[in-house]
């Protein structure tokens, strides 16, 4: 496979990113949840007007890993008072790594990780921090190979479903 491209999602992108981020989530977990559940998260998290205001926020950034020209897979990072849970300006949050399944196996993942890591490094902080969905076993061993460690938990709501996210760290 040629080298994936990693760029920078910019507002003309909503649409791309609103695709992907859809399709991706739905290969990723539909076989999990109900499709109540998922249409439920899909509506609420995936619409353009969250979309926009996540592109709009100078705390969070998307990127896309671009391959023959289209977009196959993205990463979100949050900094400060965009991060969901613990907002510490020495940290920086990976919210999003989702890649099409059909690129599943083929590193475009650990291109959108190394992404991640670098703009950790370069802005200085002390540690990357994630929540994984304790069923994603695929995910949990990706990080934990990244050095990854568990440190806590938390709840997250997919429609009406109440699940656990294991929150995970790695120290830089």
């Amino acid at each position: 496979m040629d080298p994936v491209q990693i760029v920078k999602v910019q507002k003309e992108d909503i649409t791309a990113l609103q695709l992907l981020s859809t399709q991706t989530f739905i290969e990723t977990f539909a076989s999990y949840n109900t499709e109540a559940d998922m249409n439920a998260y899909l509506a609420k998290s995936f619409n353009l007007i969250t979309l926009k205001e996540e592109l709009d926020n100078s705390n969070a950034q998307f990127y896309f890993a671009v391959f023959d020209a289209a977009p196959i897979g993205y990463l979100k990072v949050n900094l400060g008072p965009a991060q969901s849970d613990i907002q510490d300006p020495n940290s920086l949050e990976i919210e999003r790594i989702y890649v099409l399944k059909s690129y599943l196996g083929k590193k475009v993942g650990q291109v959108l990780y190394q992404k991640a890591f670098s703009i950790a490094k370069e802005l200085q902080k002390k540690y990357i921090w994630l929540g994984v969905w304790e069923k994603n076993e695929r995910a949990l061993e990706f990080y934990k190979k990244n050095g990854f460690v568990a440190f806590d938990q938390h709840i997250f709501t997919l429609g009406t479903d109440v699940q656990t996210d294991i929150l995970m760290k790695l120290e830089l």
